[in-house]
């Protein structure tokens, strides 16, 4: 959990980023999992009900795999 956080001003922020390592389609799951620290898979799910019952789920996947950055761009 360390390693995503960095130091700016005296105080710890978290980074929201995709992984690079693990990631199933474009880590998009992964970054947000590791984001809010609990398993990649509820994450996953959630995208799932949200493709399936509501149908924004791959609008949002798309949209958030183009604006977060991967770690190693961070």
């Amino acid at each position: 959990m360390r390693d995503i956080m960095y130091v700016y001003g005296g105080c710890m922020k978290k980074r929201l980023y995709r992984v690079e390592d693990g990631q199933m389609v474009c880590g998009v799951c992964g970054g947000i999992a590791e984001y809010f620290d609990i398993d990649p898979t509820l994450v996953r799910l959630f995208w799932i009900i949200l493709l399936f019952c509501v149908g924004t789920g791959f609008i949002a996947y798309f949209v958030a795999a183009l604006i977060i950055p991967y770690k190693s761009q961070i």
